[in-house]
């Protein structure tokens, strides 16, 4: 039985038996709800789950005395009748019953509590005065400012009202890079500002080529540094709250974190996403794992928006799904099709090198040693378009495609005695490959040095006649893709764009020659946009505008994420595309 005594605070438990003469042993038996709350110091307030759901559990048990205080050993009584009595535990006051296991469920106990900053609890207070007259059971719970509901809407009122920022990070190949990219929406547009943006490259010129652990370690001295210096260009925050710098200065914190997640070289990428998934962590901020080719494919947006910045009514952003992507780079050579945010359909690929590849092993076998030696980088390609080219367009302003595909594929015979064959002649398959191209002027290079040295001259008519041939291969399957897109060409899914994107993207020549088939070929009326140069290699600043995208589309990483090494942007694909992999998390 259960007996009250009138002290209430700082109850003692004491236990005490009564024996029941000839009542039979009962059988030791513990009841339970179907599921006991899971958390480990229950909350002492009568008002808590806990108690209100265990206070009146009574349960049966052998028979125990305490016979000194409530904190000595509880000894089993001795008993010559005890096999026949009644054994119960009486308590003085109504026992609470605090179970001490894992977690499961902190927000079935606790709430839902989510800081907020001192802008978010005032945007609460002053958009309360249009409910003072709701009179309904909830009332009172409408705005509390504890519960993450109202923290979560504030915080969304707050990013649409001054924009989305975020810090990004980029460490897919030898490039390190950190930028801060905010968005803002005006009332007829979007406008983009870049608050920072800092390329460190990583130097592997003795290696003439990328290597891996250089280019590994260069992220790891670097990263941080970038980090650390991009802080300083954070925007000032209005409220008085936000990270505290060094200075005293208030900078407000990033909506959430863009790291590149894939795809590239493993290690290169962890380095750039353990320390977005450490930022977040430490901001208590989202993080979006980014697609890296996605990023190219998506910068032409970025740009539409930066030159929207000045203006007071921007118009809207371009281009427009759907659109035709050229991704050339190093590592890449993709013609996509591109029908949404998420929904890139590959058309062709190299079945070999990157067109990026095969120019940087021209340029070492074409270039002067002189010119190799004081190169800055080992982007030979770029040195290469300088050296053959070097009164910039002037040079090819005379160039004019060919209008046939007999023409195309014809062979010319240089002044010098040697010709490079065009992949695929003969077939109109969607596919590229370069390897033959380099191979070519790796055999020309060598069979001259043996027996007299090459020219200046030789050299530039040589990377000159390799860019040619490179482009119009180049040129030549992305006007059979629109041929073969034409009949599908119509009302919303007319193709109007052709993005061009990647490293090689800043090649000017390459532009002249797409610009020159399009319009000979019947393509005249599709524009060709591609980024400044700047925003055409890797950089931080598209990843970021690439995580802006996809946060404001509800996606989110998980901080499980790991990095990809090779990743499709192809829903088809086996991997599923961008959404493919594991570790997405979507609001809806």
């Amino acid at each position: 039985m259960y007996t009250t005594t009138a002290r209430v605070v700082k109850p003692k438990l004491s236990l005490s038996i009564s024996a029941v003469q000839n009542a039979p042993r009962p059988t030791l038996s513990l009841k339970s709800p179907v599921a006991l709350p899971r958390t480990p110091v229950s909350p002492i307030s009568a008002a808590s789950p806990t108690t209100k759901r265990f206070c009146s559990l009574q349960v049966p048990s052998y028979a125990y005395t305490n016979s000194c205080s409530s904190k000595s050993i509880l000894k089993k009584q001795s008993s010559s009748r005890a096999a026949n009595v009644d054994k119960r535990i009486q308590f003085k006051v109504t026992p609470t019953v605090h179970c001490v296991t894992p977690i499961e469920n902190p927000d079935e106990y606790y709430g839902n509590y989510m800081k907020m900053s001192r802008e978010e609890r005032r945007w609460t207070v002053r958009h309360k005065a249009p409910f003072e007259g709701f009179s309904g059971p909830c009332a009172s719970d409408l705005f509390r400012p504890c519960r993450r509901s109202s923290a979560l809407n504030a915080r969304r009122c707050l990013i649409s009202r001054r924009g989305l920022l975020t810090l990004a990070i980029e460490t897919s190949c030898d490039d390190t890079s950190v930028a801060i990219v905010e968005k803002t929406k005006k009332d007829s547009g979007s406008a983009a500002k870049i608050h920072f943006l800092e390329n460190v490259t990583a130097d592997t010129r003795a290696h003439r080529g990328i290597h891996p652990i250089i280019a590994l370690e260069s992220h790891q001295d670097n990263l941080a540094n970038l980090v650390q210096k991009a802080l300083n260009y954070l925007p000032e925050s209005k409220t008085g709250d936000g990270l505290k710098l060094a200075d005293g200065t208030r900078r407000r914190i990033p909506d959430f974190i863009s790291a590149t997640r894939g795809p590239g070289m493993r290690s290169n990428l962890s380095v750039g996403l353990d320390t977005g998934k450490a930022l977040s962590v430490a901001w208590q901020i989202p993080m979006v794992g980014v697609h890296h080719m996605q990023a190219h494919l998506l910068t032409p947006g970025l740009v539409s928006c930066l030159e929207n910045e000045a203006k007071a009514d921007p118009p809207a952003t371009t281009p427009e799904f759907p659109f035709l992507s050229i991704l050339v780079s190093g590592g890449h050579t993709t013609l996509v099709h591109s029908k949404g945010l998420t929904d890139h359909r590959i058309l062709a690929t190299s079945e070999d090198i990157a067109i990026g590849e095969a120019l940087d092993k021209s340029a070492r076998d074409i270039l002067p040693e002189s010119l190799l030696q004081e190169a800055k980088s080992t982007m030979y390609g770029k040195s290469l378009e300088q050296f053959v080219f070097p009164n910039g367009k002037a040079d090819f302003e005379d160039y004019s495609a060919p209008d046939s595909r007999g023409k195309e594929i014809a062979k010319r015979i240089s002044d010098w005695g040697w010709s490079l064959t065009t992949p695929f002649a003969n077939t109109r398959i969607l596919q590229f490959s370069f390897s033959s191209i380099s191979s070519m002027v790796g055999k020309i290079v060598q069979r001259n040095s043996t027996n007299i040295k090459i020219s200046d001259a030789e050299r530039v008519d040589l990377g000159r006649e390799a860019m040619r041939v490179c482009f119009e291969h180049l040129a030549s399957r992305t006007v059979i893709a629109l041929e073969t897109l034409r009949p599908h060409n119509t009302g919303k899914d007319e193709i109007k764009t052709l993005v061009v994107s990647g490293g090689v993207a800043a090649n000017q020549f390459l532009m002249k020659v797409l610009s020159s088939f399009l319009e000979v070929r019947g393509f005249g009326n599709i524009r060709i946009v591609a980024p400044p140069p700047y925003l055409c290699t890797d950089n931080a600043a598209m990843i970021g505008w690439a995580g802006i995208e996809m946060f404001e589309a509800g996606f989110r990483s998980d901080l499980s994420c790991r990095p990809i090494r090779k990743w499709t942007l192809d829903p088809r694909a086996d991997d599923g595309g961008i959404l493919g992999p594991g570790g997405w998390i979507q609001e809806r």
